[in-house]
């Protein structure tokens, strides 16, 4: 019987943010290692890659329309800055992820740091405060065996 944390024949997107990339792919990192230590294969993860966090909703949606994906990984940080612009970012991106999933039943675990400053984001990417990208790859695993299990 398949537990909720057997990644072996499930197909993974990961989609990565460039734009803050150092911490980004720290992330990637953590999610890659995390779904290949439950039994992912290399060939079952693809990897896309979008400018910043506004973009992961738009290639999350696109991806999942192919068919080539069981679960989705959005991976990307968002820094405080000195305007608004933040806000309407990390808004837009959450609430972007959650239609893909909402349309298309196909999980998106939300790896998005939205941090107030740079230590912050470092210390989610891998330091003292664990991974998110790990974590959402945990979720989208979790939610993709779940989703399964009810469909059978």
């Amino acid at each position: 019987m398949k537990t909720a944390s057997d990644a072996a024949g499930v197909r993974f997107g990961l989609v990565a943010a460039r734009f803050n990339g150092r911490i980004v792919e720290r992330l990637l990192e953590g999610a890659r290692e995390f779904l290949l230590d439950r039994g992912a294969r290399n060939e079952d993860l693809l990897l896309v890659r979008v400018p910043g966090a506004w973009e992961l909703p738009a290639a999350l949606d696109a991806l999942a329309d192919t068919g080539r994906v069981d679960a989705l990984v959005a991976l990307g940080a968002v820094i405080r800055g000195e305007t608004p612009h933040f806000e309407y970012i990390c808004n837009e991106c959450a609430a972007g992820c959650a239609r893909v999933t909402a349309r298309t039943g196909i999980p998106v675990g939300f790896g998005v740091l939205t941090c107030n400053n740079a230590e912050q984001a470092s210390a989610r990417a891998g330091g003292k405060a664990g991974n998110k990208g790990e974590e959402a790859a945990g979720a989208a695993l979790e939610m993709a065996n779940l989703l399964r299990s009810l469909k059978s």
